[in-house]
């Protein structure tokens, strides 16, 4: 197979001249700070380190001994990267670990989510140093002014893109950043570069997850999966594949990813109806958890009864397969409920069924086309 060259003549100037032109689009400024100054920024409400659409400190008491280590012996960290604000304050979208580390040392890190959670007050123990293990056993109060004052002074480069740099840079530059983090899950990955284009329509998902039924149908997702956004990814998947099926290929991530930035890009125009569909995706939940409750998206056992857990195909199929007759469907009509929860509950014991949402392979579009429409026409013939 001939691999076709590309002329490097005047097409050349044009790609040049593209890249120019965004390169204009962006100012960066980069600065040397200590970890005292960072320190003192946090203190002062000068740098918010952990925004809603960052992620979660995870490092271990090891990961994070080892960085404190690596400070002591002057290594090279890596930069973090920082957005300036219009007041001048800065929202950092890359380093967290590292900053918080330190702030773990000095006794300042409130991080209630771990287990066990960190409080203020409580001191990083250093573990698993491995090139100057007489550091172990040690924190900040037992390691001695001189090494207090080196690790106060420790520098650490801070790439700063400032105020006034185009939207679209911002996202990009922070998606790659973050692409392949092992401690963010796809849904925080999109919820931190949607916002650097536009926070409406992930503001409208975030909100939309409050809502009881949708809470009491998802009841069985995991709290790993709660931890990383997972309920907020169903909310855009529901909407994703409701408007944009069509444009489904393969990859569920990336179709909903795209899906997320074509409603939040302001240069691109759609037609997302927000109160429209506010009632929708509310309807719509209230009729499952009207009928299957905290079941909607359980499978059916062996005996035909539905045991509680969660199947995000038969989340596909029930909250779409709904949509052509949702007009018609009143969750406040316990006779229509009760025919519905009988008909909804065939359908999960139905062997059709169950071989369409069981297995390998059905994360394409026709076996997802297959099972929501068989559920659209088992609630039409039903009914």
């Amino acid at each position: 197979m001939k691999i076709k060259k590309i002329p490097l003549q005047a097409p050349g100037v044009d790609l040049l001249a593209a890249i120019d032109r965004r390169v204009k689009r962006v100012s960066t400024q980069s600065l040397d700070i200590s970890f005292n100054e960072l320190y003192d920024m946090k203190r002062d409400g000068e740098i918010n380190i952990t925004p809603e659409y960052q992620r979660l400190f995870r490092w271990s008491d090891g990961a994070q001994s080892r960085f404190i280590e690596s400070l002591l012996l002057e290594m090279p960290v890596p930069p973090i990267f920082v957005l300036e604000e219009e007041d001048g304050r800065y929202v950092l979208i890359d380093g967290l670990q590292r900053i918080s580390s330190y702030l773990h040392l000095r006794g300042v890190l409130d991080a209630p989510y771990l287990d066990p959670p960190v409080k203020q007050g409580e001191f990083l123990t250093l573990v698993d140093c491995d090139i100057v293990p007489e550091l172990n056993g040690r924190d900040y109060n037992s390691l001695g002014t001189t090494l207090q004052i080196r690790l106060k002074r420790a520098f650490i480069r801070v790439e700063v893109v400032r105020k006034g740099s185009d939207a679209h840079f911002k996202y990009h530059m922070f998606k790659r950043l973050n692409t392949g983090g092992i401690n963010l899950s796809p849904q925080q990955m999109r919820n931190c570069t949607i916002r650097l284009l536009d926070a409406t329509f992930n503001d409208f998902i975030k909100s939309l997850c409050s809502d009881k039924n949708f809470r009491e149908c998802i009841d069985s997702i995991t709290e790993e999966q709660k931890l990383g956004a997972y309920d907020e990814e169903l909310a855009l998947r529901f909407f994703a594949f409701k408007n944009d099926i069509a444009r489904f290929r393969h990859d569920v991530s990336d179709f909903m990813t795209e899906y997320m930035e074509s409603v939040s890009d302001p240069d691109i125009e759609n037609a997302f109806d927000y109160d429209s569909e506010e009632a929708i995706f509310k309807k719509t939940f209230a009729v499952l958890c009207a009928t299957l409750g905290d079941k909607a998206f359980a499978r059916a056992g062996k005996t035909g009864s539905l045991t509680k857990g969660f199947t995000v195909y038969h989340y596909e199929s029930f909250t779409i397969g709904l949509q052509p007759l949702l007009s018609t469907l009143n969750p406040k009509d316990r006779a229509q409920m009760s025919q519905l929860r009988e008909i909804l509950t065939k359908v999960k014991q139905d062997a059709a069924f169950i071989g369409m949402t069981t297995g390998g392979g059905k994360n394409s579009p026709g076996p997802l086309r297959s099972r929501i429409k068989f559920v659209t026409e088992a609630v039409e013939a039903g009914l």
